[in-house]
This record gives structure tokens, C-alpha cells and sequence, in this order.
């Protein structure tokens, strides 16, 4: 039997218009009545995941859990208890933001409670606050950070083929970091090792959960580590096609129809 659920949030959960399904709604309602847990998996901080959960009646509730920044963070919903966190050097961190200056994209340095802000489109700016505590930086460096705990970091730019590119010229760096992709516009930095896969089997050990008592549900690149470690790994019907190959399963409902309603109602329900 299934015990976790780890799912992510933008073009999985989350339909096109930001909310939840309620399809999905009912079915996780279900689940959860049996006994599974279900757990969101997001590349975003954890503070900015509090409508998902309050929508799903998870929020502030003991044993239940997010796994955030793809991995970097996972924390107990109530008080946002932080059970594990892995972030980047700040060194690291640094190179990132001076090198991204020369490149056509935004920059997103996050700590644990904020995000740092460069380059950014103003609509793009305003729809990120509404997320989380957002500062918008334009120095040639981020010196201001020393002795911060930096989660990761990202670009951002809708040319997928540009930002692989940025990961070629990158080589040096790549000992360093686990690089990933999202949305189809964001390239993602964290800490080597850290990644979705490595965080849902990190929170499964805490809590006594085989590998094969788990499933995984995603739609792009920064899933696909934890779509191949869980015991059961899906791709919405929306799903980029660089990872349908890797899934054991692939709904026929798309993120906006209830995808992982179908997971659940086909196998938990």
C-alpha cells in the first residue's frame, strides 16, 4: 500500500489559473481519510505554499509535510518546523549572480525567508511578492549575503535552448551543483545532491516509508529526479516529453482536468 504522495505544485496540482481542481481536492480528501500522506514537492520557498495548503486542510497541521526549493528544505506544516536543509555555499552563490549580469536573464537568489530580486520583468516582480518576501537588487554583487544561509539559486529567461546553453558555459561549476529545469523558463541551481528525489527519500526515511510505499507526480524536468526514485513515478499528460520515457505511468488527464485525481483514483481509491 501507498503511504506518500509527493507532488508537485505549478502544471501538476495546480491548474492553469493557480488553483486546485477540485477533483484533485476530493480525491486527496480521500487519500488522506486512508491514511496517506500527501505531500507537496515544489521548487518554490516554503512560506509561499500556505494557499495550496490551506485549500487542502494542511496548513499548520502536525505531521504533514513540504518538501521545498527542490529538495533544499523540508519542514513540518505546523510553524514550519524545519526538519532538513541543504543550501548552497555562498561562494557559489556569488559566481552565479556575477555571471548571470552577462547573460539575457532574471536572477533569483533565495534564502530561507526571502528572495533576491535581479533583472526582473516588473509584472514578473509583482507576481513573485504576491508569493513571498521579495527585495529587487541591482549591485554587481551580493556581498550583502556573507553569513546568510542561501537556499539556491535561478535564471529565468523562455528561451529553454538559451538557458542550456547558460548550463554548457557552466562546466567548471557543475561539481558544485545540482542543476535542473521548471516551467520551462527557469534553470535552477542547488547544492550537488539536492534535488526532489533526494528530499521525498530523505522525508520517507524520517518517517519508516519503504521506496516502493511511495508515488511521485510531476511535469517537468526538476521532478524527474523523484519520479525515478519513488516506487511509483508519474507524468501529468502535460509533462514536457524529455521525462515520459522515465515514468511508470502517464495520466490522460492533463494538470487543468485533474491529473493527480486520476493517480489517486486509480491507484489508492
Amino acid at each position: 500500500m501507498y503511504k506518500i504522495i509527493a507532488c508537485d505544485l505549478d502544471e501538476t496540482l495546480l491548474g492553469s489559473d493557480r488553483t486546485i481542481p477540485e477533483r484533485n481536492i476530493r480525491a486527496i480528501r480521500k487519500a488522506r481519510d486512508m491514511g496517506l500522506r500527501f505531500v507537496p514537492a515544489t521548487g518554490r520557498g516554503y512560506h509561499s505554499v500556505a494557499p495550496t495548503l490551506k485549500d487542502l486542510d494542511l496548513f499548520q497541521k502536525e505531521k504533514e509535510y513540504v518538501i521545498s526549493y527542490n529538495g533544499g528544505a523540508i519542514t513540518e506544516n505546523k510553524d514550519w518546523r524545519l526538519l532538513h536543509f541543504q543550501g548552497i555555499s555562498f561562494d557559489l552563490a556569488q559566481e552565479l549572480y556575477k555571471r548571470g549580469r552577462n547573460y539575457d536573464v532574471a536572477i533569483h537568489i533565495y534564502t530561507r525567508e526571502m528572495m533576491y530580486l535581479y533583472n526582473a520583468e516588473p509584472e514578473d516582480a509583482r507576481s513573485l511578492s504576491a508569493r513571498m518576501k521579495v527585495m529587487e537588487i541591482s549591485g554587481d554583487n551580493i556581498d550583502f549575503l556573507k553569513g546568510t544561509d542561501i537556499v539556491k539559486a535561478l535564471y529565468m529567461n523562455t528561451d529553454y535552448e538559451y538557458l542550456r546553453r547558460i548550463e554548457e558555459d557552466y562546466n567548471d561549476l557543475a561539481p558544485q551543483m545540482d542543476v535542473s529545469y521548471s516551467s520551462n523558463r527557469f534553470i535552477e541551481f542547488n547544492h550537488t545532491g539536492v534535488n526532489k528525489g533526494t528530499g521525498l527519500m530523505s522525508l520517507a526515511g524520517m518517517l519508516g516509508v519503504k521506496t516502493e510505499e511511495t508515488i511521485a507526480i510531476g511535469d517537468n524536468f526538476n521532478d524527474l529526479s523523484m519520479i525515478k526514485a519513488a516506487g511509483l513515478g508519474v507524468g501529468v499528460a502535460n509533462s514536457i516529453e524529455g521525462i515520459k520515457k522515465d515514468c511508470d505511468y502517464i495520466t490522460k488527464a492533463s494538470n487543468d482536468e485533474g491529473a493527480v485525481a486520476e493517480v489517486i483514483e486509480k491507484f489508492i481509491l
